[in-house]
């Protein structure tokens, strides 16, 4: 026989229980004062004494309550601390948790949403590599709109991954199991770019000996992805407008309407604001672009996944190759203007020279090496004749010093852009003298 069970939030239970004891505790001290003033009795010493029973089965009451509660939050932060991935800094042992139980929930919660977080954008994105806190929240974009069939517009420099976004895009819709058409607009000629999209018909033009498809026919019920389409010529993007609006076109050299179902995902490294402005790409084109917009961060705005970038490109090459130290220290000081494009290849070129499985600053480019002494950026200025050691002693200082302006001086967020933890990074800036009440009060 199957019972019937019925659950209560804790939101009901808990005041309603401190409710009725409140209550409870009213009537009866009237129902006593009013005994004892019947009687003739003062009822100041049993109201006293009554207080002081109600107080201590209010107290236990509220004890085996929290107990009940905080019990099994208990069991799972200490499993959870133990944990190498959840454990964080060794400063944390250092710590009287019994004395601040809030604080220690807090930091371990915190710490499990942060790998939770990860865990879903490596299982839903595994081609995405990524985990700091602005590539987690591109993700959780990316996430929501997938499944939808909105148009999207991807922003980013150039290098930043903008058709690896696509294909996540596409990989995690509900047309994932249909065709993904892919067209570089900058990479056709003008005259030959309306052909590659809408196709043509026998005879359209001089060399059209035969019918030819188009990208718009090759996506029907897929998606079309249009990568740069900032360089569109003009005349075609009224083209393009027409089959976002009407879900037809025209081929070339046709007359008949071909309806189309194609989800449109376009990007570009251009400012088309900026090009709406001086007349180069069409407003109302922008505007039926620009419907859900994705912006791509820069390398630089997120190092603190270059290791994880550069480790996922050393276990793509043939052999097997390390790098030292040293040279990531180098690569992670760098501006890296061609973002993870340039530094894919940079790993790649280094990884043909390298020598002992070992990549050293030796096999990096001189804009890496040395682009301390030729000006090459404007975050690190050193002296040339400066020995390594040194270098590598301002560069870390600097690191450090952008991180903590990016955090407005809180050191547990820097501690998250330079992935080290809260005791290191206290030391370090210890050791460079660094003063954080000044870059708080944004006087560095």
């Amino acid at each position: 026989m199957q019972h019937s069970r019925f659950y209560i939030s804790l939101y009901i239970i808990i005041p309603f229980i401190i409710t009725g004891l409140t209550i409870l505790a009213a009537i009866l001290s009237f129902r006593l004062t009013k005994y004892s003033l019947a009687h003739g009795s003062e009822p100041a010493q049993p109201v006293f004494w009554f207080i002081i029973v109600i107080s201590i089965i209010a107290f236990a009451t509220g004890f085996l309550l929290v107990r009940f509660i905080l019990r099994p939050v208990e069991r799972f932060v200490e499993k959870a601390r133990k944990l190498a991935s959840i454990s964080g800094d060794k400063a944390d042992t250092g710590k009287n948790w019994s004395i601040d139980k809030i604080e220690q929930f807090t930091s371990v919660f915190d710490r499990v949403t942060s790998v939770l977080s990860r865990i879903d954008a490596r299982h839903f994105f595994p081609d995405i590599i990524g985990e700091s806190l602005a590539m987690r929240g591109l993700l959780g974009l990316i996430k929501k709109v997938a499944p939808t069939d909105s148009t999207i517009l991807i922003l980013g420099e150039s290098g930043t991954g903008k058709e690896l976004v696509a294909t996540s895009i596409f990989e995690n819709s509900d047309r994932k199991n249909k065709p993904f058409i892919k067209l570089n607009c900058a990479a056709i000629p003008e005259e030959l770019l309306e052909s590659e999209l809408f196709g043509h018909e026998k005879g359209a033009f001089t060399g059209a000996t035969k019918f030819k498809p188009g990208k718009f026919d090759m996506a029907h019920q897929g998606t079309l992805f249009l990568d740069e389409i900032g360089d569109m010529p003009l005349n075609l993007q009224s083209k393009i407008l027409r089959v976002i609006q009407e879900k037809e076109f025209y081929r070339v050299g046709g007359s008949t309407t071909i309806k189309v179902d194609v989800r449109f995902i376009a990007s570009t490294n251009q400012n088309l604001e900026k090009m709406v402005g001086e007349g180069s790409f069409r407003e109302d084109l922008y505007y039926r672009l620009n419907v859900f917009t994705l912006h791509l961060p820069p390398l630089r705005e997120h190092k603190e996944d270059i290791p994880l970038l550069v480790d996922y490109f050393l276990q793509n090459l043939s052999k097997k190759i390390e790098i030292s130290s040293v040279a990531l220290q180098l690569i992670m000081a760098f501006p890296w203007p061609g973002n993870i494009r340039e530094l894919k290849n940079i790993i790649e070129s280094a990884a043909v020279i390298a020598e002992n499985g070992y990549i050293e600053p030796a096999q990096l480019p001189a804009k890496i090496t040395g682009l301390f002494n030729n000006g090459a950026t404007n975050e690190i200025s050193l002296a040339v004749n400066l020995p390594l050691d040194e270098r590598l002693n301002e560069i870390e200082k600097s690191m450090i010093l952008e991180a903590l302006r990016k955090t407005g001086g809180v050191q547990v967020r820097a501690t998250e852009l330079l992935g080290i933890n809260q005791r290191s990074l206290w030391h370090r800036i210890k050791k460079h003298g660094i003063d954080v009440k000044r870059i708080k009060n944004n006087e560095i």
